[in-house]
């Protein structure tokens, strides 16, 4: 996994949504670069990928649980469980979600003082990055 990866803990996922819907999951995780997998030999899930395509499966897990309301197939409360999960960790996460470049603009907007080295400690981007978002958000 890459560095920047999360790890969203799904306690007893299989007793709370039911087999065939994690193995959709799982489906619809490897498709979107995450993984959904148990931790070790327990009950317990874990969901595993970068911040942004965790979103991005959360969202289509919330189109495929209206499908699924529609086609009979899966309760739709079985992904409504699993998407509300995400969603609540998601909320720890927030500022991987920002692109770079917005983060940057965003920091430097508001605290106009910051320097390029509190700039750089705070993101981990390069002086290049630093500098030209320095220049965009004067250019604003």
């Amino acid at each position: 996994m890459h560095k920047d990866a999360i790890t969203i803990a799904l306690p007893s996922l299989i007793h709370r949504i039911g087999r065939e819907s994690v193995n959709q999951a799982k489906v619809i995780a490897t498709k979107h670069g995450c993984e959904l997998k148990r931790v070790r030999r327990s009950r317990n899930w874990s969901l595993v990928g970068e911040a942004i395509k965790v979103q991005s499966f959360n969202t289509q897990l919330k189109s495929a649980s209206l499908k699924s309301s529609i086609l009979k197939s899966i309760s739709q409360e079985s992904f409504g469980y699993l998407s509300k999960k995400i969603e609540i960790a998601l909320l720890d996460h927030a500022d991987k979600l920002e692109p770079l470049e917005a983060k940057l603009i965003r920091l430097i907007t508001e605290t106009p003082s910051i320097t390029l080295a509190e700039l750089i400690q705070l993101t981990q981007c390069t002086e290049v990055q630093a500098r030209t978002a320095r220049f965009e958000a004067d250019t604003w």
